[in-house]
């Protein structure tokens, strides 16, 4: 499976590696392979870390708790405490170093720090009162994003994956709906 990254923000983005959490579960991340990998393709994150089992089970954790932060956050109730915890205590964790080249910006660090540098992403998309988040629109999509849409009108993640299901799901159906129509005749 490929990681997108369409929901604005890194620890939205790592919440996302499970697309759906009602039904059928798809989680991205089964492996420590796959967290290597989705770490090197998040932009500002390092691009080359190793995850042990420690480590992995900790990402995990920590993307468990996001989620649920987000969630809370989108349905307006209180943060679960135990969430809220498990995000403050990784976002005090190490950040990776930064270092300006002629190539642009350079990421380095462990694992450990990259985490917290998506906990303290985490920390300050949720604390912030005017970021605007928001579940997918898609029935079996759960993933949380942040609409910085022009009216806060965006419905979907994203329109390659969930927004062009949808659209073409309701062209399905009026299209069967006009065919049982034009069945039926002008008098019923």
């Amino acid at each position: 499976m490929n990681f997108v990254f369409v929901s604005g923000d890194p620890a939205l983005d790592l919440a996302a590696t499970v697309l759906s959490r009602r039904g059928e579960r798809i989680d991205l991340l089964s492996e420590p392979a796959d967290l290597e990998r989705w770490t090197s393709l998040c932009d500002g994150l390092p691009d080359r870390v190793s995850a042990d089992s420690a480590t992995f089970e900790s990402a995990l954790s920590l993307r468990e708790a996001i989620y649920r932060l987000a969630l809370d956050r989108v349905l307006e109730r209180p943060f679960e405490p135990e969430s809220l915890k498990a995000v403050n205590d990784t976002a005090a964790g190490p950040l990776p170093s930064v270092e300006l080249t002629d190539a642009g910006l350079r990421v380095s660090g462990d694992l450990t720090s990259a985490l917290s540098l998506v906990a303290r992403s985490a920390v300050l998309l949720l604390a912030d009162p005017g970021a605007r988040l928001k579940e997918c629109g898609r029935v079996d999509c759960t993933r949380i994003y942040l609409d910085r849409s022009r009216g806060a009108r965006r419905t979907w993640c994203g329109m390659d994956e969930c927004g062009n299901r949808v659209k073409a799901a309701a062209y399905r159906a009026r299209r069967r709906a006009s065919a049982a129509d034009g069945e039926r005749g002008p008098n019923g």
